[in-house]
């Protein structure tokens, strides 16, 4: 993997680091590459329990690289136009089916494919001072890396419809105030922040999280006569754990539950 995307593991996190801080991690096309062995590590990673997804310096993400967009646009490269299919699809695709509990730790600014891949993931710890953008209105193009889908869900379709048609920063406590974000902190405890939160859900009954990410995605397109159908099928499958299992025994017992994720 290149040094730009650095995976490392503390317990049973996994930790992915946008590495590019001098250029405010933009997302070049071996950037977008290594991002995707990253998340592909992770997912088959058994020993991963829970992902945090962060930036290096202040910046988490400002989306594509339009420096290299421009200059292979200029030579005739239909790479920035493949980039959506090739990359960014594959990455939410993989974010939001990864079957683990996955937490933005977003250190500072989140524009364009940035902003999509925090709301690829299911929680998002923001810095104070960070701000987020769509951005893609303002340089001509539509919504990509998911935010069509993700982001009406998080804020609702009025006002998903004016950050995309907008395109105008907006703060973290605007962001917090209308869904965006779980939780503004302090910017040196951002990561912090999200570590105690991924290493708490690391510590739970991971399966059964996972059929809450099917559950929940599912009922998003899904009528309720549907959605009830899927919650049966899929609280058949988590009572059928051992995880299951354990925690009502811990609960008759009045002891904890340990967790194993199965």
């Amino acid at each position: 993997m290149l040094d730009t995307v650095l995976l490392e593991r503390t317990g049973a996190v996994a930790v992915i680091t946008l590495n590019r801080p001098e250029g405010m991690n933009a997302l070049t096309v071996q950037m977008k590459l290594a991002l995707l062995e990253a998340v592909r590590a992770v997912r088959d990673d058994t020993a991963a329990r829970a992902l945090v997804l962060t930036g290096s310096g202040r910046a988490f993400c400002v989306g594509q690289d339009l420096r290299e967009h421009a200059a292979l646009l200029e030579a005739g490269d239909n790479a920035p136009l493949d980039t959506v299919r090739e990359h960014f699809n594959p990455l939410v695709t993989m974010l939001t089916s990864l079957g683990k509990p996955t937490v933005a730790a977003i250190n500072g600014t989140a524009a364009g494919a940035g902003l999509g891949l925090a709301c690829a993931l299911d929680l998002r710890i923001g810095a104070s001072d960070a701000r987020f953008t769509t951005a893609f209105a303002g340089i001509g193009l539509t919504a990509d890396s998911g935010l069509s889908w993700t982001l009406p869900r998080l804020v609702g379709a009025g006002r998903a419809m004016a950050l995309l048609l907008l395109a105008e920063p907006i703060t973290a406590e605007q962001a917090l105030e209308m869904g965006l974000l779980n939780a503004a902190v302090a910017p040196e405890q951002v990561l912090p922040t999200a570590m105690e939160l991924a290493t708490r859900l690391a510590a739970g009954p991971t399966a059964a999280y996972a059929c809450i990410q099917e559950s929940v995605a599912y009922a998003a397109d899904a009528t309720l006569t549907e959605a009830l159908a899927k919650e049966d099928e899929l609280q058949t499958r988590a009572g059928a754990t051992s995880d299951h299992a354990a925690a009502v025994r811990s609960f008759l017992a009045k002891s904890m539950p340990v967790f194993e994720g199965r």
